[in-house]
């Protein structure tokens, strides 16, 4: 007989998409961060949101600014996933290979959310000491970004000034959040994808057969999700 959480009951019927009630308290606090913004937000009204009081929301969350630290979260944790898929790739990526099925990736998952999480990096918030832990996976991503990015103009011999460009690049797609749904849309990953190349020197007729190749793996690592679900 499955167990249920302890935990006051919801006022109304459940109103948000999710599993947990956990779930349920993120996309509330997604919506109300990215439409009135953090400030503007309370823990009340996202208990609201959600059909909870707000002592139950506390059961989940201490504070407000936990809550915003595991939005973040969700913007780089399936990307920091996806890289030792990339890294085990046989036969290897190459540096070119690995860039573009990253950044095409991550620029996926900034585009496919329910709500814009990557236009959070603006507020003035994030720079409180307790979103550490965003801060210090999203150095992770960056980093990791820079050395494929360094491996690539050791080859091509572009300036090492642009190796820091791919990054900034793919975190651009969230002023991109405006676009309709559609081709359009859906195709602006594997775009800046392949201009992170392009700064990097990698010219555009060499550019086809390195997308082949990313966009298998990330097909691959997306089967593969899918049949371990």
């Amino acid at each position: 007989m499955p167990l249920t959480r302890a935990g006051r009951p919801r006022l109304h019927d459940q109103r948000r998409p999710g599993t947990t009630a956990r779930d349920e308290i993120l996309d509330a606090a997604g919506e109300l961060f990215t439409t009135l913004g953090y400030t503007g937000t309370s823990t009340r009204s996202i208990a609201e949101s959600v059909g909870i009081r707000q002592a139950s929301l506390y059961h989940y969350f201490k504070t407000k600014d936990d809550i915003l630290c595991a939005l973040l979260g969700q913007t780089v944790a399936p990307t920091l996933s996806f890289i030792p898929n990339l890294l085990g790739a046989e036969p290897a990526l190459s540096a070119a290979e690995h860039l573009h099925a990253l950044a095409a990736f991550d620029g996926d998952q900034l585009l496919s959310g329910q709500w814009n999480l990557g236009a959070l990096y603006l507020l003035p918030e994030l720079r409180d000491a307790r979103l550490e832990p965003f801060w210090s996976d999203r150095e992770r991503l960056r980093l990791h970004y820079l050395a494929l990015s360094s491996a690539v103009v050791d080859q091509t011999g572009v300036h090492q000034a642009a190796a820091d460009l791919p990054f900034r690049l793919v975190e651009s797609l969230v002023n991109m959040w405006t676009v309709p749904e559609g081709p359009e849309r859906s195709a602006l990953p594997i775009h800046v994808a392949d201009a992170c190349l392009r700064v990097l020197g990698i010219p555009d007729e060499a550019t086809p057969a390195v997308r082949q190749r990313s966009l298998r793996e990330v097909e691959r690592y997306a089967r593969d999700g899918a049949a371990s679900a």
